[in-house]
């Protein structure tokens, strides 16, 4: 059974000063240089992909599961201290080939509705 359009309620999120700086330096980065790009696999895809791979219906056996692709869009980059919504939703679930593609899309807003980033990975699961 496909779960594709299915949207999962939205999920807000605060970029934490002190997260942020320890992120920064776990990746080599300057922790005064604000909010790294890779920081989003944790306020876009770290809060609402939990959603996905609770779904029942959406049935992701982890087991099975590769992480085939990701990528990031930005209109601009988070501040620290800032509170981020973001909502998540399945773009794609084709089975072909004894696999199933899952395409899972994130679209991140500020509080003020200003648009950040959009986010998709992509599931491949062995069926």
């Amino acid at each position: 059974m496909s779960v594709a359009g299915r949207i999962y309620p939205a999920v807000t999120f605060e970029i934490e000063p002190e997260r942020v700086a320890d992120f920064a330096r776990a990746i080599g980065a300057d922790p005064a240089a604000g909010v790294p790009p890779t920081y989003a696999a944790v306020y876009s895809l770290g809060v609402t992909a939990p959603q996905l791979f609770g779904d029942p219906d959406a049935a992701i056996d982890f087991a099975k599961l590769l992480h085939a692709e990701q990528e990031f869009e930005w209109t601009r980059h988070p501040q620290p201290g800032e509170t981020l919504t973001s909502q998540g939703r399945i773009a794609s679930d084709v089975s072909r080939r004894g696999m199933r593609f899952v395409s899972f899309e994130t679209e991140t807003k500020a509080a003020t509705g200003e648009d950040i980033c959009r986010s998709r990975a992509l599931f491949v699961i062995r069926t």
